[in-house]
């Protein structure tokens, strides 16, 4: 029986780019010869991308669409697509063309070779700024350091997965995804293969500064309790360097006589306490709220209209 692939394309004011990622991954599925479906889930748009993907649906039934009720942000559009997928492997591809669709061919033979998962690892990134390169570099390398699993790095979510990966992403309900964290967390057997990417082809990245800071933070509450750990060391240290200034404070008010009412070093203590309280409370607060949204078992996301 002929094996099938499932293309997951998350959708968000892609208009320019829909026909020509449409184009080439056709001719992917065709030098593969597999049994294919395209899932192109529309993150919100506002532009007319959803349009231009009804428009393919209509010469051709493999191809499926599911119109999201609102933004709900990149990783939930990819869960909502893997949901709905039915291939033996899935691909996971931006419409942003900086990931080349001609690349899952490599993907796909590699997976051949018994990997459950073959990601795309970047050796060049063409088109982004230094900052937005120096940030993900580090990130990722930070993540692996405070982390007891081991997330690829210089990898995003260009990937191929197996049918029973999929069905462990299922199983992982938590309200703030990170993907390729879940994925790396999962296991199995995994492998890379190196390409390099290009630029966006059209249009303006959906993924702003907020939406990086975002998924930075989701990815490392997610995968590591090393905040609350900083937190607590903190304390410890703030603690004793006040209490070290109040002993100060104490011998210069009790034997030398030499001091101030209202001295500074008072106040040196309210800062250092407070400034400890606060981080604390703020990092606390960071999984306090993912425990609130998991808790409240609110629907990942809602469908507007699919073809499904």
């Amino acid at each position: 029986m002929k094996k099938s692939l499932s293309v997951i394309i998350p959708i968000y004011n892609e208009s320019s780019n829909i026909n020509l990622i449409h184009e080439r991954l056709i001719n992917v599925v065709n030098t593969l010869n597999l049994n294919y479906e395209f899932i192109y889930v529309n993150d919100g748009s506002v532009d007319n991308s959803l349009d231009l993907v009804k428009q393919l649906c209509i010469n051709n039934s493999n191809i499926k669409y599911i119109d999201l009720s609102r933004n709900f942000g990149h990783q939930i559009a990819v869960t909502c697509g893997l949901d709905f997928s039915s291939g033996d492997k899935v691909v996971i591809i931006d419409a942003d063309l900086q990931d080349p669709p001609e690349l899952i061919i490599d993907l796909y033979n590699t997976s051949l070779k018994g990997f459950e998962v073959v990601y795309a690892k970047r050796k060049q990134r063409q088109g982004e700024n230094f900052f937005k390169l120096i940030t993900a570099k580090l990130f990722y390398r930070i993540l692996i350091r405070i982390t007891n699993i081991s997330i690829p790095v210089d990898s995003g979510d260009f990937r191929l997965i197996d049918r029973k990966v999929v069905e462990a992403l299922k199983t992982m309900t938590e309200a703030n995804k990170f993907l390729r964290g879940q994925i790396a967390w999962i296991g199995f057997r995994q492998t890379f293969v190196e390409y390099d990417r290009d630029r966006r082809y059209g249009g303006k990245t959906g993924y702003t500064f907020k939406k990086m800071w975002r998924l930075a933070i989701d990815g490392i509450t997610s995968f590591s309790d090393f905040p609350l750990r900083i937190a607590t060391l903190s304390g410890f240290i703030f603690s004793f360097v006040s209490f070290v200034v109040i002993l100060y404070a104490l011998y210069s008010r009790i034997i030398t006589k030499d001091y101030e009412p209202g001295w500074a070093s008072i106040i040196v203590s309210v800062l250092f306490i407070g400034g400890v309280q606060l981080l604390s409370i703020g990092i606390i607060g960071e999984y306090v709220s993912r425990i609130s949204q998991n808790v409240k078992k609110r629907p990942l996301y809602l469908i507007q209209e699919s073809n499904l």
